[in-house]
């Protein structure tokens, strides 16, 4: 993310994302109620005196909306802003009307919010502050073995291959089996390293981590340099990934990752949890009641949450968020869309470890 310039007096912020974990992040942070100012185009009917108005023609223009709605298209790279437009070129008359900015990395954009909480700007700070490509994780077992980007944002399958592998008494058949599933799944591999050229790890249970990441190094070299984790998990595909993450095998190397310091927050909340500790809380009611003790360490809660929530409900939940903050604790968004996200949606979108017990 560059930020061009902060008027935080005004509330406004122009900047451009320059990925698509940038555009993660500005769906995170653009809410219903702030204006969003970016180039985009439009159809416009043009009139001619005594006539009726020719067909559409599409122009290039800059407008100002009223966010109303986002959505955030992973497949496509681009995070579609939906709202009532406030200042458009005023030959074209279109204030009032409804449009969508489509914005794609590179793309200019100015934000302006009435108040700018400080989870908010410190999420844009850090996405401008921390440069780093996503990590490639393959896991494999005997059964399956997959390719995952994980990003920011969550975890991203590149793609996934079954084994086939014909039983141990067929040594012939097996071998040969097996080397095309390692070919395959090379192959899978490297199309995902192309396009990020960072580390890599390969999990999964026995010898079948350690005889790939060789196979890898006999195969491909220069891809063979960014190994930077040979790890054990139980078992291969995504669950073998989701298994590393959970356990801090990748340890290090996804130290910065968005989706492994998520992770390892909310397994942290269930293992407090789980010992009965006291100085955790869950569950809206119980936070609102640690925030006015001071007690909240850290605040998890989901992007859902936030985006999802009424105009009044966003509005208690950002007061407790603010109030938090205030009195020294941490704010973490969890992406609902991995595996700690439904973690945290399931005790109700948020959750708090706690300075001391409260009851």
């Amino acid at each position: 993310m560059k930020i061009l310039s902060v008027d935080r007096r005004k509330g406004t912020i122009e900047l451009v994302p320059e990925d698509v974990d940038d555009l993660w992040v500005l769906y995170n942070v653009v809410r219903r109620g702030d204006r969003v100012s970016g180039r985009t185009s439009r159809e416009i009917k043009l009139e001619q005196e005594g006539a009726r108005p020719t067909q559409g023609e599409r122009v290039s223009l800059t407008l100002m909306l009223q966010v109303e709605k986002t959505v955030f298209q992973q497949g496509g790279d681009r995070l579609r802003v939906s709202g009532v437009v406030l200042e458009a070129p005023e030959k074209y008359g279109l204030v009032g009307s409804h449009h969508t900015i489509s914005l794609l990395p590179s793309q200019k954009v100015t934000l302006m919010k009435d108040e700018w909480p400080n989870f908010d700007m410190e999420r844009v700070k850090r996405a401008a502050e921390e440069r780093y490509p996503p990590m490639t994780v393959v896991a494999l077992d005997d059964d399956e073995g997959c390719v995952v980007l994980l990003r920011q944002h969550g975890l991203s399958v590149v793609g996934e291959i079954r084994a086939h592998l014909p039983g141990k008494l067929e040594a012939e058949l097996r071998d040969d089996a097996v080397a095309r599933y390692y070919a395959s799944l090379l192959g899978v591999l490297e199309s995902a390293w192309n396009q990020t050229r960072g580390f890599v790890a390969i999990v999964g249970p026995g010898f079948w981590k350690e005889v790939f990441a060789r196979y890898v190094r006999d195969h491909r070299p220069e891809l063979a340099k960014s190994i930077a984790a040979v790890a054990m998990s139980s078992s291969g595909g995504i669950q073998g990934v989701e298994e590393a993450l959970r356990s801090g095998v990748l340890g290090k190397v996804v130290e910065k990752t968005r989706v492994a310091v998520e992770t390892e927050a909310v397994e942290e909340v269930l293992a407090r949890l789980g010992g009965q500790r006291g100085d955790v809380s869950y569950g809206f009611a119980n936070i609102e009641k640690a925030t006015s003790y001071g007690a909240i360490e850290e605040l998890l809660v989901t992007d859902r949450m936030l985006r999802e929530s009424t105009d009044a409900e966003r509005k208690v939940l950002e007061s407790v968020m603010r109030e938090a903050e205030r009195m020294g604790g941490k704010i973490l968004i969890v992406h609902a869309g991995h595996e700690a996200g439904h973690k945290l949606t399931s005790l109700g979108g948020i959750a708090g470890l706690l300075r001391f017990r409260i009851e």
